[in-house]
C-alpha cells in the first residue's frame, strides 16, 4: 500500500485536530499555538563548556541523528555524511571522516565499531578508532534510527516497517521481520534496544515486539496503543521515540496512545497510562518521564502508582525527549531553548538558549554534564549546578 508521509510538525497539528492555520500565521485563539515563555526564578546555573560543529547537523530531512558516548569520547554524525569523534572533556576533535553519503540514522555503538544508516537504505559499520568504513549493506528502506549491535548481530529498523538482523563482521543479512504498516505514520522510527541476545523494537502499528537477535524469532509482542477513530490521522499510533529498559522493565510510549511498563521477560503489561508522545521515555528518581504532544512533561511513578507530577508551562513547544541530568530533567523546545525542571516536583528551575533551530536529537547526560546536538550541527557541552 502506498503510504503518505507526514512531517512531524504537521502531525502535531493534525493530531490535535481542528485546523492547520494557526501554525502558519498569528492566531491568538489557536489552542495548539506554542505557549509564550515567561520569566522564571532560575535556581540552576547552566554553564556552557564548549561547542563543536558537526557538518550540517540534521539537514533538511527532519532527521534525529543523535550522538553516542563511550568513555571520554563522543561520536556525532551529520546528514551530509560527516562523522566526528570528540573528546568530551575538552571538546577537541579526535578524528573526522566524510562517508560521502547522506545519513539519516545514527549513531549506534558497540565495542570498537559505530553503526549508521543512510537515507538511501544502507547500514554502515565504521571503525570507532579511525572512522574507516568497514562495510555497508543495502536494505530496502530509509534507516531513521541508530542501528544497534552486540558484537554478533547488528539490528536496523527501516521506515517501511521492517526490522533486519545483519552479521556484525560481514554485514550479511541474517533475517527480516516485516510489520503491518498503517496508511499514515509519523516520519521516524523507534530506536531498537539490544540486551544480550534479545532485541526490542517499537512499530508504527502501535506494538512493541521482542526478538531473538540471532534468528529474528518473535519472543512476544505487546500492543501499546489501539488504532481508533474515523480518519487515518486519528488512527495513527506510532511507537516512534526511544524506549527505556531498566532491569526487566521496558518502558515505551506511543502517539495517540499510552505510556506502558512491560515485563521484558514475559511480555506482560505491568501498567499503562494514557498519553500521546512521539519523543520517547526516560527514567530517574523512581519516575518514568514522558513529554506529551501538547507540551506537558509528566513523571509517572515506576511502581505504577500513578502520576507524581506534571509540568504544563511549555505547552505545544514541540519538546524533545526528557533527559535526566543530575537532579533535573532537561528538554529542548522548537526555538532551541533548553529547559530544566526538578525531578522532585517538576518545577521549572533553569533555561538557556542552545540553538535557534531546535534540537530533535536525544540529549546525553553524565552526572551533571549535558550534551546537546542542535539541528544546525552544534554539539554543545553544559555543566549543570544548583545556584547557591
Amino acid at each position: 500500500m502506498r503510504r503518505l508521509l507526514l512531517v512531524l510538525p504537521l502531525v502535531l497539528t493534525l493530531g490535535a485536530c481542528s485546523t492547520v492555520q494557526g501554525w502558519f500565521e498569528s492566531d491568538d485563539e489557536d489552542p495548539t499555538a506554542p505557549v509564550k515563555l515567561v520569566d522564571i526564578e532560575e535556581k540552576v546555573k547552566i554553564r556552557k563548556l564548549w561547542s563543536v560543529g558537526v557538518g550540517n547537523g540534521q539537514g533538511k530531512g527532519l532527521y534525529k541523528l543523535q550522538p553516542v558516548m563511550d568513555g571520554n569520547t563522543l561520536y556525532a554524525a551529520s546528514a551530509e555524511g560527516e562523522v566526528k569523534a570528540i573528546d568530551r572533556n575538552r571538546g577537541k576533535t579526535l578524528w573526522k571522516t566524510d562517508l560521502d553519503t547522506g545519513l539519516s540514522g545514527g549513531v549506534g555503538h558497540y565495542g570498537d565499531a559505530l553503526f549508521l544508516g543512510s537515507s538511501d537504505g544502507f547500514v554502515l559499520k565504521v571503525s570507532a578508532d579511525s572512522g574507516e568504513l568497514l562495510w555497508s549493506t543495502r536494505l530496502q528502506g530509509e534507516v531513521l534510527a541508530p542501528p544497534q549491535g552486540n558484537g554478533n548481530v547488528v539490528i536496523a529498523q527501516t521506515y517501511d516497517g521492517k526490522l533486519q538482523g545483519l552479521d556484525a563482521e560481514t554485514g550479511e543479512k541474517l533475517w527480516t521481520y516485516d510489520s503491518d504498516v498503517p496508511v499514515l505514520t509519523i516520519r521516524g522510527t523507534s530506536t531498537p534496544i539490544l540486551n544480550g541476545n534479545t532485541a526490542y523494537a517499537g512499530f508504527a502499528n502501535g506494538r512493541v515486539v521482542a526478538f531473538d537477535a540471532q534468528t529474528g524469532g518473535v519472543l512476544w509482542e505487546v500492543r501499546v496503543a489501539i488504532s481508533q477513530g474515523r480518519s487515518e490521522i486519528e488512527r495513527i499510533v506510532d511507537v516512534d521515540g526511544r524506549m527505556a529498559l531498566i532491569g526487566n522493565e521496558l518502558y515505551a510510549a506511543s502517539y495517540q496512545g499510552r505510556v506502558v511498563a512491560i515485563d521484558a521477560t514475559a511480555g506482560r503489561k505491568i501498567w499503562q497510562k494514557d498519553v500521546s508522545s512521539f519523543s520517547g521515555v526516560s527514567q530517574g528518581f523512581g519516575n518514568v518521564y514522558v513529554t506529551d504532544e501538547d507540551g506537558t512533561i509528566s513523571a509517572y511513578l515506576r511502581n505504577g502508582q500513578g502520576l507524581r507530577w506534571e509540568q504544563d508551562a511549555l505547552g505545544y513547544r514541540e519538546l524533545s525527549r526528557p533527559t535526566p541530568v543530575s537532579s533535573y530533567v532537561a528538554v529542548v523546545d522548537l526555538e532551541g531553548y533548553l529547559h530544566l525542571v526538578s525531578q522532585v516536583d517538576g518545577e521549572l528551575v533553569g533555561r538557556a538558549k542552545a540553538g535557534g533551530g531546535g534540537a530533535r536529537a536525544d540529549m546525553i547526560a553524565d552526572g551533571n554534564l549535558l550534551y546537546v546536538f542542535t539541528n544546525n550541527g552544534n554539539l554543545i557541552a553544559y555543566e549543570i549546578t544548583a545556584r547557591s
